[in-house]
């Protein structure tokens, strides 16, 4: 008699596309996140139409914004944003509770696509050396927080564990990918389509003191400073951060795998729990209202010299709206 496998899978709802999947491996004292993002990624980045190479590098920003700003559990924002000298120089990524992002990438088009002819296009070379800054608020009322990272030739995700090592001192380990898929078109030919994932796992055991990573002395280190060596990490994250980094590219962007598949690959052996995923969605916070409250702040010349045959065009960087204002609407 002939049985069929059973998936282990079977009977789980799978959260699918946009949605971050909270996870925790006990065993292994590893908690974290994972997501894969399709439609979400690809409407923000088709609507800027940016060279295949600049796509990629805001996709991963994007990514790496989703998996941090999804663990907020009050109601404000978490902003990436990096400034440097190289050919894109300058990502923004904002999230908004409970899950909205916009994003935008200004980058040097010759430049950008000399790096691709010259084979220079990997995300560090892109960014060159300038620093990425990660930025809680709370909102009104309350103090940011910001912690900022060098960027002197890392990638996205090294800067992202060196923040978590400067600033929170939690050994953190992140994956990232984007990604350009083909499938064929339903009239012939092809589609292209913009697709990302990642993963973030964090060691926080029961016991503190096994992290090996005592507070540094004033919060974050100097900007630009030497970490100190705090010794050989606990076995058991040994063990989660070695299996996080066998993670594939395909594997973060493939659909077919899922966040949830994926954990499973990685965590089967010791048991993984996933939670209920967490929505993100394109969208962006601009609005005539706020725009008019921007140009009503700038001083009466800057307003004047604006001011076109009667009205004021502004573009919103994010998500290309358009705005008109005329005086009756500054008034």
């Amino acid at each position: 008699m002939t049985q069929t496998p059973v998936s282990p899978l079977a009977g789980i709802t799978l959260a699918g596309d946009d949605k971050v999947v909270p996870f925790h491996v006990a065993p292994l004292d590893t908690r974290g996140r994972a997501v894969q993002l399709g439609d979400m990624l690809n409407t923000i980045l088709d609507r800027h139409q940016y060279p295949p190479a600049v796509a990629a590098l805001l996709g991963e920003a994007i990514v790496l914004t989703v998996l941090l700003g999804t663990s907020l559990k009050f109601e404000g924002k978490f902003i990436f944003q990096t400034q440097s000298n190289g050919p894109v120089s300058l990502l923004v990524v904002d999230f908004r509770f409970p899950g909205y992002i916009r994003a935008y990438a200004r980058h040097d088009a010759e430049a950008v696509a000399e790096a691709v002819k010259a084979g220079r296009a990997a995300p560090h070379e892109l960014l060159g050396q300038g620093f990425v800054a990660m930025t809680i608020d709370q909102g009104p009322h309350t103090q940011r927080y910001q912690g900022i990272v060098e960027l002197n030739g890392i990638s996205l995700e090294e800067a992202a564990m060196q923040y978590f090592r400067q600033s929170e001192q939690i050994p953190t380990v992140v994956r990232l990918a984007a990604a350009e898929i083909m499938t064929p078109a339903p009239g012939g030919g092809f589609q292209h389509r913009w697709r990302a994932g990642g993963l973030l796992a964090q060691f926080l055991p029961v016991a503190p003191g096994r992290m090996r990573t005592p507070d540094l002395p004033g919060g974050d280190l100097p900007f630009g400073a030497q970490e100190p060596d705090f010794g050989e990490p606990d076995d058991a994250w040994v063990e989660a951060q070695a299996l996080v980094e066998t993670i594939s590219d395909d594997e973060l962007t493939d659909p077919q795998i899922g966040a949830e598949r994926l954990l499973y690959r990685l965590f089967h052996e010791h048991g993984v729990h996933v939670f209920g995923g967490a929505q993100v969605e394109d969208k962006c916070s601009c609005s005539q209202e706020k725009i008019v409250d921007v140009i009503r702040s700038l001083p009466e010349p800057d307003r004047a010299e604006a001011m076109a045959d009667g009205e004021i065009i502004t573009t919103c960087e994010f998500c290309g709206t358009t705005y008109r204002l005329t005086e009756t609407d500054l008034a």
